[in-house]
């Protein structure tokens, strides 16, 4: 697949995430649990999403993964709700790109991403994360993969 990147300007945003550290093949499971604790948890509030699904990556030293899952929102969590977390998706210039396809070659949308901050003299500037624009019971899932990133 070629991916188009586009250089994009995003505000902060508040977000609310359940976090935790994940074998790789344990990642379905864990995003649709945090999904849906984000959902039941500022519901309630009437802190509806404001956006699709995210989650971001952290490999750990152990192979695994530290995820963070969850919704951005249209207003801040106040306090906790148990294993649900606020937290933000920072303001800054990103590098996007959208794959189109199988959850399972993502890794190609971000080494597309990669070799373009690369050719723009940009560098990586945090964790990159991935939005979900559909769920997985779609044949031929979208996901956009966010790089925060700034000039060297």
């Amino acid at each position: 697949m070629s991916y188009e990147v586009t250089e994009v300007d995003l505000p902060e945003r508040p977000a609310a995430v359940v976090r935790g550290h994940v074998a790789h093949d344990g990642i379905p499971a864990f995003l649709g649990g945090a999904f849906s604790a984000v959902i039941a948890a500022v519901g309630p509030r009437g802190l509806g999403p404001a956006g699709p699904a995210f989650a971001r990556y952290r490999v750990a030293d152990d192979g695994g993964w530290d995820i963070e899952a969850g919704f951005s929102l249209l207003a801040p969590l106040v306090g906790g709700d148990g294993e649900v977390e606020a937290t933000t998706l920072p303001a800054g210039l990103a590098a996007r790109t959208l794959h189109v396809g199988d959850y399972g070659m993502l890794g190609e949308a971000y080494a597309a991403v990669t070799a373009w901050l690369s050719e723009h003299d940009l560098a990586a500037a945090g964790e990159p994360w991935e939005c979900y624009l559909d769920g997985p019971e779609v044949e031929t899932p979208r996901t956009e993969v966010f790089f925060p990133c700034r000039p060297r």
